[in-house]
């Protein structure tokens, strides 16, 4: 049987890509060589899936650092608020949370995963568990995939094989090995949205597991005055380093680490300024005049930190607190408004919530997500040369770039 589309992976691009060719009445095969589709899906937004944000296109691509312009059509086409409109057309209510992030209501990722695949079934979408060994090309063209167990032929082949992120979940880097045999160029794979492991692994260690609220963090770049990133919100100390949101899409923001040094800030109080903050101080130890140090901070600092503040501020713990000088506590109020960190690298790729780098968008067509170089041959989602930050714009990455792909083989049929 030759197909209309033949889809290689069945992850979020290439179930929604599915999905729609379906229910435009073309045949459709996917092949997934996990033993089930969406099993990143299932993970993402720990387990309640971050399905998009709740903005307009232009929003999505202020949020891509690198390659955004080649997003403008498909997100023209098919925008956050068309991927809203899918899922609860398919029965899953959706809620909008801090950052736009939207959710299913239900707070479970199997509702928007069960979505994609009653949508798939209900248009006839043939599903097969099987390795995606090398592509079936002849005269430029691609014609087929040849997998472990079969061969399957298609008017159209589909590469949505995700990146190198999660390949416990089926990402294992196959879509990267796919292009290069047709051709393509593929732009250095690394991990983003990834934790940061600091110099000072010993000092995150004794904070391990303290998750911070309300703080702000600042990425900035050795020798340069401007911040790479500043943003307030949530992170986690670990073994290693720093986590968390805020860490998490920081990490979009680092180039090179062996040619450059990076700083991460947190200021552990944004909400008050240094001379309100000493004021604040001042208080709390007119208060207890005759309490040591290390036991003056518990109303102004959580418990797991207030170690690594009196270390880094160098006032002795068992120093009497209406004995501390001006100067101490002017250093100690530095201490809490930049706690500073360096960057020494960033976890491994496969800790990675997304990759960064990819198919080169220079070689598809942003309006078709057709490749330049083999003809019937298309890359969506992840593993195209495109990555966004933390909040659902990921996800619409690869939704938009799965309508694009559909909707111009759909309107051949």
């Amino acid at each position: 049987m030759i197909y209309d589309a033949v889809i290689i992976g069945g992850g979020a691009s290439g179930l929604f890509c599915g999905a729609q060719l379906s229910l435009m009445g073309c045949s459709v095969v996917i092949i997934e060589h996990s033993d089930k589709c969406g099993r990143k899906l299932m993970i993402t937004g720990k387990g309640r899936c971050n399905v998009t944000n709740n903005c307009d296109p232009q929003t999505v691509m202020k949020n891509i650092p690198e390659n955004s312009k080649f997003m403008f059509s498909a997100l023209s086409r098919f925008s956050p608020e068309d991927t809203m409109n899918f899922f609860e057309s398919y029965g899953v209510p959706l809620k909008t949370e801090r950052g736009n992030r939207v959710f299913p209501v239900s707070d479970k990722a199997a509702d928007i995963v069960n979505a994609l695949l009653r949508a798939c079934r209900d248009g006839g979408v043939k599903f097969v568990h099987d390795n995606a060994v090398s592509l079936i090309t002849e005269d430029g063209q691609a014609k087929g995939v040849k997998c472990a167990e079969g061969e399957y032929y298609g008017k159209n082949i589909i590469v949505a094989c995700g990146g190198k992120s999660y390949p416990r979940t089926g990402s294992t880097g196959d879509g990267y090995k796919l292009a290069r045999s047709a051709g393509h160029t593929i732009k250095t794979v690394r991990p983003s949205l990834c934790p940061i492991v600091t110099s000072e692994r010993e000092e995150c260690a004794e904070a391990m597991g303290l998750s911070l609220k309300n703080c702000t963090l600042t990425l900035r770049k050795d020798g340069s005055s401007k911040p790479v990133y500043k943003e307030l919100g949530e992170m986690l100390f670990t073994h290693f380093g720093l986590s968390g949101p805020l860490v998490l899409s920081a990490s979009a923001h680092l180039g090179d680490l062996s040619k450059e040094r990076y700083y991460l800030d947190i200021d552990l109080k944004p909400a008050l300024s240094e001379e309100q903050l000493d004021l604040r101080i001042q208080r709390d130890f007119a208060d207890l005049p005759n309490r040591d140090f290390s036991n003056s901070l518990g109303r102004l600092l959580p418990a797991g930190l207030i170690p690594v503040i009196i270390k880094r501020s160098g006032i002795k713990p068992d120093k009497k607190v209406n004995q501390i000088t001006r100067e101490e506590r002017s250093k100690l109020v530095s201490v809490i408004k930049k706690l500073t960190y360096t960057v020494k690298n960033m976890r491994p790729v496969e800790e990675a919530i997304i990759t960064r780098g990819g198919v080169a968008v220079s070689e598809i067509d942003p309006k078709t997500m057709g490749s330049k170089l083999c003809r019937n041959l298309y890359f969506i989602g992840e593993v195209i040369d495109v990555d966004a930050y933390t909040g659902g714009f990921n996800l619409q990455i690869a939704f938009s770039t799965a309508y694009a792909c559909a909707e111009t083989i759909g309107q051949t049929w």
